[in-house]
């Protein structure tokens, strides 16, 4: 038997959290001495402290773990309970890792409003070219909506172009536009510069985008700090006089996966010529 100082010890607990258990009936000692009411534990309680435990982990009450341990519930359907609550713990501090990621982007963004100039922006017009695409809907613009859209659309896309046997020509292309009357949903188009001579199979989209005039930007880095580049853009265009046409896209000139680091992605925007140009020229 161990005293509640030598079992608190090697359950590696407090002394109070054990007399709190007690109070509620929890985990009772195993022997009180009349005389001096001093608590006894003995190791067989181990189990059934560890069960309490497990289950205040999974977000119990106490009055709840009671209840679930007097009803003895299986050794299987705990680990199930601990397994389930383990892959919601996951998803939560994977959220929660995105958010951050998601508010130090934002706080780059308002450190470098007013020092990243626009000497960068080129207005040119593109080639026609044809492209391998999948597409979905976004909720709306905004990073947290787009990028868990467009990653998986662009792993899919690899996958069937991989088995279909259309290889690649190019960077990829993405564009956006505008889904729904309500002005916040966005068509998702991920797609891969292909050869003129591929066709539609597999699943996979086969398009021809015209050419088209467009003003654009090169971002360096991860996409979770294009937001600073976008605005760049976005002010040239008004500062020039152009109109926008459209949401845009980008061209993934460089992406590294295991680096995105390293990213180089060309941001275009298309757009009609200032007024009094008619050669659109910035």
């Amino acid at each position: 038997m161990f005293s509640i100082g030598e079992f608190a010890t090697v359950a590696r607990v407090s002394v109070r959290m054990l007399r709190h258990y007690d109070a509620l009936g929890l985990l009772p000692p195993a022997a009180v001495d009349p005389s001096t009411g001093y608590r006894s534990y003995s190791a067989a309680q181990l189990g059934r402290l560890n069960r309490v435990l497990a289950l205040k982990d999974l977000g119990l009450t106490l009055q709840q773990v009671r209840t679930v341990l007097d009803e003895e519930v299986a050794v299987e359907e705990l680990h199930g309970m601990l397994r389930l609550r383990r892959v919601e713990l996951a998803a939560q501090v994977a959220a929660d890792a995105a958010r951050l990621r998601a508010v130090e982007a934002r706080i780059r963004v308002i450190e470098e409003e007013g020092t990243m100039g626009t000497q960068d922006v080129v207005v040119k017009d593109t080639d026609p070219v044809r492209v391998a695409e999948l597409s979905a809907v976004a909720a709306s613009f905004e990073p947290d909506d787009i990028g868990p859209v467009i990653q998986p659309l662009y792993g899919e896309l690899h996958r069937r172009l991989a088995e279909a046997g259309i290889q690649p020509a190019g960077p990829g292309v993405s564009r956006y536009e505008h889904a729904g009357e309500d002005g916040e949903a966005v068509r998702v188009h991920a797609g891969v510069v292909v050869g003129t001579h591929e066709t539609a199979r597999g699943g996979v989209e086969v398009v021809d985008l015209p050419a088209v005039r467009v003003a654009t930007i090169v971002h360096h880095g991860p996409m979770d700090g294009v937001d600073a580049t976008w605005q760049v853009l976005a002010r040239w265009i008004e500062d020039s006089g152009h109109r926008p046409l459209g949401l845009g896209g980008e061209v993934y000139l460089d992406y590294c996966p295991e680096d995105p680091s390293s990213g180089v992605t060309e941001l275009r925007i298309p757009v009609a010529p200032a007024a009094g140009d008619s050669q659109g020229r910035p």
